[in-house]
């Protein structure tokens, strides 16, 4: 509740209503009567739906970007991209991936395309956390930074726009893979659960909320 969060800081509820409404428009929360706002959660056709509409928008996006790149809009989105290859921490994953594609999305020349990726990105951002994370996908994300950055700097907008679509979409995949069979009832891990009368959450919520400090050890493929 609003009152809550203001004692809790020290601030006035004017600051606090006007964060919780950016988060409620970036769908991380949601308002509930008598209840206040809550983390909110997707559901599977809720995360393979938000994917989808990444890779609608954001192959366009990324292909009418490629002939306009600058030298330096390639340099930073080489930096970042070894930012995310360097790094462990699972915040870190999403703060730099985001960063990475808005960098090469950013001469499309198209402003309210670029926010509403940005709001895309902002939305999805913890399930690319746990996506990372429970699936060891972090070395073939860094595969396929690469290759899309390499498709950029020899501006081969198909080619760019061909590797994000797969990018996306298989990062999609992945995840729900994962949670399908944690759902399953033939997992080990559920039948133990609920041996022991627990349900599993959705996603786990330190890394659903960004406190979990780092990943597990990268796989190789």
């Amino acid at each position: 509740r609003q009152d809550q969060i203001a004692s809790m800081f020290g601030v006035s509820r004017i600051p606090v209503r006007e964060a919780l409404a950016r988060l409620e428009s970036q769908g991380l929360i949601d308002y509930h009567r008598y209840r206040g706002a809550v983390v909110s959660s997707l559901s599977l056709d809720e995360i393979a739906e938000t994917h989808d509409f990444r890779a609608l928008v954001e192959t366009e996006v990324i292909r009418r970007s490629v002939g306009n790149m600058t030298a330096e809009t390639l340099r930073q989105a080489r930096i970042y991209a070894g930012e995310f290859a360097a790094t462990s921490d699972s915040a870190e994953w999403a703060r730099t991936n985001r960063l990475f594609h808005l960098t090469l999305y950013r001469d499309c020349g198209q402003s309210y395309h670029l926010e509403i990726v940005s709001n895309a990105l902002d939305k999805i951002a913890k399930y690319l956390r746990a996506q990372l994370v429970l699936t060891g996908g972090i070395e073939k994300a860094i595969r396929e930074h690469d290759a899309i950055l390499t498709a950029c700097e020899h501006r081969e907008a198909d080619v760019a726009a061909d590797l994000t679509k797969a990018h996306i979409l298989g990062a999609s995949r992945s995840l729900r893979h994962f949670l399908e069979a944690e759902r399953s009832p033939t997992s080990p891990v559920l039948k133990q659960r609920r041996k022991a009368g627990v349900e599993p959450p959705a996603l786990p919520s330190k890394i659903l909320s960004g406190h979990e400090s780092s990943g597990p050890s990268r796989k190789t493929e």
